[in-house]
């Protein structure tokens, strides 16, 4: 995304994109609906439990591992093999998130740098910094050209920029841009898309919108399904004005299966099935 322009606030401008309006009003209900289940009210640390298993399952599964959730429930070991290490990732993301929510509107580079620490698991040189030019880059999901490092650097700071200047636009908005920019940039040498989706969910319990984080877009995003989530990225790539609002709307759709899905929980906890 450039952050050049007439604008001052860009991220504030795509949301006057045609149809933007509509799916942030329509995401807003979809909160409203969760937050104002009378389960939330007595029992919102269960939600944000499962929410966060469920929505770590459905990162791991965009990134390949595509694993039932009771596998997830079970399992205790994650260093076995390939799928495993990637929803071991998963999970160690979105328990790491919520301790970020106050540095991510100082320092997003920090945030972001952490959370590829996280993720990776590893003290190796390449981790926790944005990938140099030469070094290869491990992102099964994502095969779009790879921006080269100084391209990186500069969007990079850029993002950053507009996070810390603060925006008027709505929560769906800013974490849509932050998720399709990291995607598109692929900063780090892996793991790209599971830090991308990790920061998604920053904004959005940062910004107010889904404070206790109950509302779990990778689990819209999962079922919609890899094939649409690439679909919807090539859009915002794109840098059209059609692209990006239907980049947005494709995140707007999975923030609302994802409150769908813990709207459920709180139905079967209700039943006392859960």
């Amino acid at each position: 995304m450039s952050t050049t322009g007439a604008t001052a606030d860009p991220l504030a401008a795509l949301g006057s994109l045609p149809g933007v309006a509509d799916s942030v009003e329509s995401v807003r209900k979809s909160v409203d609906r969760v937050y104002g289940h009378r389960v939330m009210r007595r029992r919102s640390n269960e939600i944000t439990s499962e929410a966060a298993l469920r929505g770590a399952r459905g990162s791991a599964a965009l990134s390949g591992a595509d694993w039932a959730l009771e596998e997830v429930r079970r399992r205790s070991d994650f260093g076995v093999d390939d799928e495993a290490r990637v929803v071991g990732a998963a999970l160690r993301l979105t328990a790491e998130a919520g301790q970020l929510l106050s540095i991510w509107r100082q320092s997003p580079l920090r945030v972001l740098a952490r959370l590829h620490l996280v993720a990776a698991a590893s003290d190796g040189d390449e981790v926790g910094r944005p990938r140099q030019d030469g070094e290869d880059v491990h992102e099964p999901l994502v095969e779009l050209p790879l921006p080269g490092a100084a391209e990186v650097s500069g969007r990079l700071e850029g993002l950053s920029e507009l996070i810390i200047a603060g925006s008027s636009a709505p929560a769906l908005v800013t974490a849509a841009v932050v998720q399709g920019e990291l995607l598109a940039l692929r900063p780090f040498v892996s793991h790209n898309g599971l830090v991308a989706r990790a920061a998604a969910r920053i904004v959005l319990v940062g910004s107010g919108l889904d404070p206790k984080s109950v509302c779990p877009a990778e689990v819209g995003h999962a079922e919609l399904g890899r094939a649409a989530y690439l679909a919807a990225l090539d859009g915002y790539v794109s840098g059209t004005p059609e692209g990006m609002a239907a980049w947005i709307g494709h995140c707007g759709s999975a923030i609302e299966l994802g409150a769908r899905e813990s709207t459920a929980v709180c139905e079967a906890l209700q039943r006392g099935a859960a």
